[in-house]
Parts: structure tokens; sequence; C-alpha cells
């Protein structure tokens, strides 16, 4: 099982955080899970600036239909769809049928995006490395998602990886 790196401690949120989530990984202590964090393994710095999809979600940015871009204005397209092809790799290589990703991330969402604007508001829509392993990985939930299936459910006892 893939869990977004942040949401498993280390500290590679944009800002140089961590977002851990002790009760995701309570669950998951008895469970192999390979924290990834797409935006570092697509080359990006941490910290860096903060990043939205404008123009569409990440199946538009695969699709070469919308850009990523930074809050100073940068384009780290290239990073982001870097980062999902890396991620997406791994899945396959390590096997892993299902991912825990963080919510709202421009990478890692698997629903729910920031709009683009660096307003706050969210959007409909998929982070580009969430909708990259929609092409390998059974399951994407977010941590509020795994928590709402029943206990006996929450884990794919078929996960290799």
């Amino acid at each position: 099982m893939i869990i977004s790196a942040c949401l498993a401690g280390a500290s590679c949120a944009y800002d140089g955080g961590h977002r851990r989530h002790a009760e995701i990984l309570r669950i998951l202590e008895d469970h192999p899970v390979l924290p990834l964090c797409p935006e570092q393994l697509g080359g990006m710095p941490t910290p860096r600036d903060p990043a939205e999809i404008s123009g569409g979600d990440g199946s538009d940015v695969l699709a070469k239909r919308a850009r990523v871009i930074t809050s100073s204005g940068g384009d780290v397209t290239g990073n982001f769809v870097r980062g999902a092809r890396e991620t997406t790799a791994l899945a396959r290589q390590f096997g892993c049928a299902s991912a825990i990703l963080k919510p709202h991330s421009p990478a890692c969402s698997p629903e729910g995006i920031y709009d683009g604007t660096f307003s706050g508001c969210i959007v409909g829509g998929c982070g580009v490395a969430a909708r990259a392993l929609n092409e390998v990985v059974r399951v994407i939930l977010t941590p509020d998602q795994l928590l709402q299936c029943p206990t006996d459910q929450r884990i794919d006892g078929s996960e290799r990886g």
C-alpha cells in the first residue's frame, strides 16, 4: 500500500512540515506501506512554493490541457508529471494494490483539489499522481475515506508492497 509520505510523518510537505496522521498509521502499523512524495520524486525541493493546478485537474495535466503553477507564478508541470510517473513505476515495482493519499494536494488528492487561484477554494478533480495511480492500483482513498470503511474492510489483504 502506498501512503503519501507527509501522512506517514515525513517532512516533505510544501512548507517543509508533515501531515502525520496518527490514526491512519495505527491502522496500518501491521501492514506493509510504501511512503512516497510525488512532488519530491518529481525533483521539487522541500520547502517549496505552494502549487495548484490551473485549467483543470490531474487528468488534464497528464493530457497536456492544464498546468501546475506555483504561488509565485512558476510552471512546475514537468515536475508533477515526472513525480506521477515515478510514483506509478514504484507502485508497479512493489505490487501496491491500494493507496492512502493526502486530500486537496495537486499531486496526491484522489478527489477535490484547490481551484488554481490560491484562494483556498476546493473544486472537483484529482491530483496528477492520483490520476496516474488509477491505472495501477485498485483503491485510492483519503484518510477520512479509510476511516469511514468498516473495520474488516479497511485493508486489502492482497497487498504485497
